[in-house]
């Protein structure tokens, strides 16, 4: 009687990422070890724990399930109360009990969440190069720490009835380890093996596709795969998010071919390598460096190059910087380790296409571009390119946001009062879902400019909405009329759309993965976006918190000759400076064109003289006041690039000019006031390039010059702000802080003059976070009715 008397029993709800994360079997051994009575299992979105004891051990129980969590667990509450009836009986043991599933609405007012993709674990890399276990050599080893989950799931619960791997039956001794609670893959729900699981498929373009020719499969078709690798060959091979074209990384002539062939004249191809050790061998790679690189998300890491270590010269021509990445699935280790070389690993797709993931879409977009197919029967079910990171002051920060890292939740720090959707910007797109205190960003689709582009987002958007059991109510997206994204938002059956300034939504996503709700000084040089004054904005300053802004300072202006023309050609750029730069008088014109008549003289006659009458009279040409715009002009006054394949090509050309960086003098800058606000005018310092290059003086140094100017002239102009407004919060963002000199110099700057800078970091500066910051001023808004 006195025993019962002591027991306990209650039910402890689980919230956060505890699902796909091996944490029901976590707590099946701890209740087991505990010698606790009750069960647990997957309640819709949370795991359910119910418990009978002595009071001292649910307590401990309790306090275990946060401290003892598997490492890819994210527990961001425990709700414990009485049970009212029911209590586990005394020695019924601790059980894994059916999952529950509750429908669209969950439980309630939060997000389901659901873990990205992990890295194949020590322990199964292990088995897979193991001669004597059953799956040596399988491509799809996995157990409850490693292994597909984002891209295979269909809905939560997270069951394997309720993903990709459902077709798949488990054979007995499969069954056997699901079943087993002393087994690591006890309930791992993407659990193979060769007698059971997916399978490899090699295919050549041409064949009957609809037949479902193979021309070899399983250990053959990966050799077949290596062996056109070998010879100089592009592989289309299936990945965990999607297709992927890999070649040779040393062989200039596949590499070459790979770009002809995909359209991609310029921008840098990422290189995947076998290990740390491999990745030292080509590029400087510190501490900092390495931590991302061999995380369980395994992204891209930008380091910077050792030249003459062998890769081809096509790899990253022009680049500052080398994307390096390790293998994160079984498939890639058996790549690198039988190849025993680097490999160039990127999209499956046609320059600006979204990543192909359905086989025969694959077959028919990317049969111009492989020579072959290395593919296997296990259905992507949601989009997710490879993510993309940099080191920035000694912190990891995102630049791309897919595979590893979303759908990983962004807490918001004001709560979304009702379900929101944020449809981001045009250019590197996401969008958000968010609710209470949760956001989730979805992974980077591209730019919005195909209708393709366009059926991956909206495919993506309804996957991710069914998952996390998010039925919006309200919807954000940019002013920007012409966005596709924001056309979008137009026709949804919402009840209220919130318009959010482009780079307020910049500065907000710095701001609120901080957890700061304001005042702050939001920075944010970008590109293009449109102002509240009609005109395109890119270099301003605000006073600002998560629901307002007031503009305080910007760049000065320039035309666009052409519009978008003058972002693809930036010598445009540099003419529309040169004619029609604001805060540029005759006399300084007058100087500033004597001085540019080396590039006058090397442009067509016709196109200086059409730019010039589109300036003067105001035809086709609108005025930004864009950071992004001031580096294109400075790179084509530098005659580093005219034009840009790629967005921002001049831009990164400036910065791999400039070099590592270090003490640089300025050149003269000046700010000025107009309509109550501070005026970077920046004809100064682009008559200062044009004399140095007259006199001379080498390119990098200019180049590192006007760095260390920009840097100047922002610090300045923060402190200011901040001794006027009495701030010390400086909020970096918008897509030029991809610069790592500038973005370096201004954290050190700003530190110096005794403010507190934060860029982006979970995620990207550039146009990724939109989304996420047009989320966080939502909710704000909101909030403040």
């Amino acid at each position: 009687m006195n025993t019962i008397q002591a027991r306990v029993a209650c039910r402890i709800e689980i919230h956060g990422t505890v699902q796909g994360v091996g944490f029901r079997p976590f707590v099946y051994r701890l209740g087991r070890g505990l010698g606790v009575d009750g069960s647990v299992r997957n309640d819709d979105g949370l795991v359910v724990v119910e418990a009978a004891g002595p009071p001292e051990t649910i307590a401990t129980l309790a306090a275990r399930l946060r401290t003892d969590a598997p490492a890819r667990a994210r527990v961001s509450e425990l709700r414990i109360r009485e049970l009212d009836g029911g209590a586990p009986a005394p020695g019924a043991g601790f059980t894994v009990e059916p999952s529950v599933r509750r429908g669209p609405a969950g439980h309630g007012p939060e997000l389901r969440r659901t873990p990205p993709d992990l890295a194949t674990c020590e322990a199964c890399l292990a088995e897979l190069f193991d001669p004597g276990d059953r799956r040596y050599r399988y491509a799809f080893v996995n157990c409850t720490d490693c292994g597909p989950r984002a891209t295979i799931i269909d809905a939560l619960p997270y069951d394997r009835a309720r993903t990709t791997m459902d077709a798949f039956a488990m054979c007995a001794d499969c069954a056997a380890e699901y079943a087993d609670p002393a087994d690591r893959r006890f309930h791992a729900e993407p659990i193979a093996c060769p007698v059971c699981g997916p399978r490899l498929a090699w295919h050549i373009p041409g064949q009957d596709a609809a037949r479902g020719e193979e021309d070899a499969c399983g250990e053959d078709a990966l050799r077949a795969a290596e062996t056109c690798i070998r010879g100089g060959g592009i592989v289309a091979l299936k990945g965990l998010g999607g297709y992927q074209l890999v070649c040779d990384a040393t062989d200039e002539a596949a590499v070459g071919r790979l770009r002809a062939r995909k359209h991609r004249p310029a921008k840098p191809l990422a290189v995947m390598v076998g290990s740390l050790a491999a990745a030292r061998h080509l590029a400087r790679v510190d501490d900092a460096e390495a931590a991302p690189l061999t995380s369980v998300a395994r992204p891209v890491v930008l380091v910077e190059a050792r030249p003459g270590r062998g890769l081809a010269s096509a790899v990253a021509p022009g680049a500052p910087r080398l994307g390096l990445f390790l293998p994160y699935s079984p498939l890639h280790h058996l790549l690198l380790a039988d190849l025993d070389r680097p490999l160039v690993v990127t999209s499956g797709n046609l320059s600006a296409e979204p990543i192909a993931i359905d086989d025969a879409d694959a077959r028919r977009r990317l049969a111009g571009l492989a020579d072959g197919f290395l593919t296997h029967d296990r259905p992507i079910r949601s989009r997710y390119d490879d993510s993309v990171t940099h080191v920035v002051a000694g912190r990891a920060s995102v630049v791309r946001r897919a595979r590893g890292y979303a759908p990983e939740p962004i807490d918001l720090p004001v709560p979304a009062p009702e379900p929101l959707l944020a449809v981001g910007g045009q250019l590197k797109h996401t969008f958000t879902v968010a609710r209470g205190g949760t956001a989730v960003t979805g992974p980077h689709t591209g730019d919005l400019e195909q209708q393709a582009t366009m059926e991956a987002f909206t495919a993506n958007l309804a996957h991710l909405c069914r998952v996390v059991g998010a039925e919006p109510h309200v919807v954000a997206h940019d002013l920007h009329p012409g966005y596709l994204s924001t056309q979008y938002a137009a026709t949804l059956p919402v009840h209220r759309r919130i318009g959010v300034q482009h780079h307020h939504a910049h500065v907000a996503s710095c701001a609120a993965e901080h957890g700061v709700t304001g005042p702050f000084i939001g920075v944010a040089y970008d590109g293009l976006g449109l102002g509240d004054d009609g005109t395109l904005w890119g270099g301003e300053v605000f006073v600002a918190d998560l629901a307002t802004y007031r503009r305080v300072a910007r760049f000065g202006r320039a035309p666009l000759p052409g519009g978008a023309a003058a972002v693809r050609r930036p010598v445009r750029m540099a003419l529309g400076y040169l004619f029609g730069g604001e805060g540029l008088d005759e006399r300084t014109r007058a100087t500033a064109l004597r001085l540019a008549r080396p590039l006058l003289r090397r442009l067509p006659p016709r196109e200086v003289s059409t730019v010039r009458r589109m300036v003067e009279r105001g035809v086709n040409c609108p005025v930004a006041s864009s950071a992004g715009r001031l580096f294109d002009a400075a790179a084509a006054l530098l005659d580093l690039r005219d034009d840009a394949t790629y967005e921002g090509e001049a831009a990164v050309a400036l910065e791999a000019a400039a070099g590592p960086g270090g003490a640089a003098p300025e050149l003269p800058w000046r700010l000025v006031a107009r309509d109550g606000m501070l005026v970077y005018d920046a004809t100064r310092t682009l008559l200062a390039l044009l004399e140095g290059r007259r006199d001379g003086v080498d390119v990098a140094v200019l180049a590192a010059r006007f760095h260390a100017t920009v840097a100047a002239v922002t610090i300045a102009v923060c402190s200011r702000v901040a001794a006027r407004h009495g701030l010390r919060t400086v909020c970096l963002s918008g897509g030029v802080m991809q610069n790592r000199l500038l973005a370096e110099a201004l954290l050190g700057g700003l530190s110096a003059a005794g403010l507190e800078p934060l860029i982006n970091e979970r995620v990207p500066v550039n146009d990724g976070g939109i989304s996420y910051g047009q989320a966080a001023v939502a909710a704000a808004r909101l909030r403040r009715g």
